[in-house]
């Protein structure tokens, strides 16, 4: 069997999701998307009921479960509807509305965030104390500035924003507080400690394979207090109740994650992985930092994401010329999807599990490239 693709082009795929899949898993899922290990069907066409992909939907669990180290008290699901059908499904089932009750605290690095709540959850009124506590860059508060209401139904927090590269690099203190996170851009990039969380999710088309599948976590204890208002399909209790099968799942999503789980463990697993981000990020970072003002961070260095790195030309505002220019002839080189956040600009490189230590080796000698053969224009009165 040839390669999947063009074996005369050099291509890596930077983008920040949907991102790189292992090389191996596209081979696998190629070699069996007309017959699914001799059963004659394709995973696409199998149905969500049958033995097949019951074992499918279980190894899948079982691996992410050994990868993470998910204690037995929390359930494992695969949903549908993202990052952003978890911003409405968790307060659906943690958020208290009662009389004399408070409803939430809230980690908002995004101020989308912060409006699909009001939007989604709340259309006639908006309550008082659902409060972002951090939405300014380029650094995180120290955490003896939080101000936690202990009686909050949860804090929310982005454990690696993607837009502007923040990354908390340990885990906030609640107090018992249920601890909520979405882990969309590093989970399985580094150990974590599951118990310290109530609710975990993570869309699996940054990390841990393709657009479609969500992963969530959820204690044990946080089950069965879910509105009366909310949908049967974000009610964690329903969910968890049928295994991830209350409506059809997507099938072939799950498939695919569970290869990527599979492809993990045999690279390592965690610690291999949490070893690569470092080494990868570290070789991008060091890039920047001895440019002398070249290529320019605006990111305190103590909550730089090693997942998701932006960066600019010339200063903090970046030099459109010189970015349009870098850009173009990365893109020509086989280095995609460089472009930053459509809302920020600039260039941001996205170096999830699948880019290997290799590639991103390859990005940082272009980077250095590109510097020595255009530094000159950064003085260029045309610039």
């Amino acid at each position: 069997m040839g390669d999947l693709r063009d074996e005369k082009k050099f291509v890596i795929n930077f983008s920040a999701g949907p991102a790189k899949l292992p090389e191996t898993v596209l081979r696998q899922a190629q070699k069996e998307m007309v017959d699914y290990q001799d059963t004659g069907v394709s995973v696409m066409e199998m149905s969500h009921r049958s033995a097949d992909f019951s074992k499918i939907l279980n190894t899948a669990e079982q691996n992410l479960r050994e990868l993470l180290e998910v204690p037995d008290n929390y359930k494992v699901m695969f949903l549908q509807g993202g990052g952003t059908g978890q911003f409405s499904a968790v307060p659906f089932n943690l958020m208290k509305l009662k009389p004399g009750e408070s409803n939430a605290a809230v980690f908002v690095f995004v101020l989308r965030a912060l409006n699909l709540y009001m939007i989604n959850l709340f259309p006639l009124h908006a309550p008082s104390n659902l409060t972002p506590l951090c939405s300014d860059f380029p650094a995180i508060p120290e955490p003896s500035t939080w101000n936690l209401n202990p009686e909050a139904s949860y804090v929310y927090y982005c454990a690696n924003e993607t837009v502007h590269g923040v990354e908390f690099k340990t885990i906030p203190e609640t107090n018992g507080v249920p601890l909520v996170c979405d882990m969309s851009s590093n989970i399985l990039t580094r150990p974590i400690d599951v118990s310290k969380f109530g609710v975990i999710f993570a869309g699996a088309q940054k990390n841990i394979g393709c657009a479609g599948v969500t992963v969530v976590i959820v204690r044990e204890d946080l089950l069965g207090h879910a509105m009366d208002l909310c949908p049967s399909i974000f009610n964690y209790q329903v969910q968890a109740s049928n295994n991830s099968l209350y409506n059809t799942p997507p099938t072939y999503s799950v498939y695919i994650m569970g290869l990527v789980f599979n492809w993990i463990k045999g690279q390592g697993g965690v610690a291999s992985m949490d070893r690569n981000s470092s080494v990868k990020s570290s070789a991008i970072y060091t890039v920047v930092e001895e440019s002398e003002g070249f290529y320019c961070c605006p990111l305190d260095a103590a909550c730089r994401s090693r997942t998701n790195l932006p960066f600019r030309i010339g200063s903090v505002e970046g030099n459109d010329a010189l970015e349009k220019k870098f850009l173009e002839e990365a893109t020509k080189a086989g280095y995609l999807q460089l472009k930053g956040h459509r809302s920020v600009g600039g260039i941001r490189v996205s170096l999830y599990n699948a880019v290997s230590v290799e590639e991103a080796n390859l990005l940082a000698g272009f980077m250095r490239n590109f510097m020595a053969e255009n530094r000159h224009l950064l003085d260029s009165p045309t610039q």
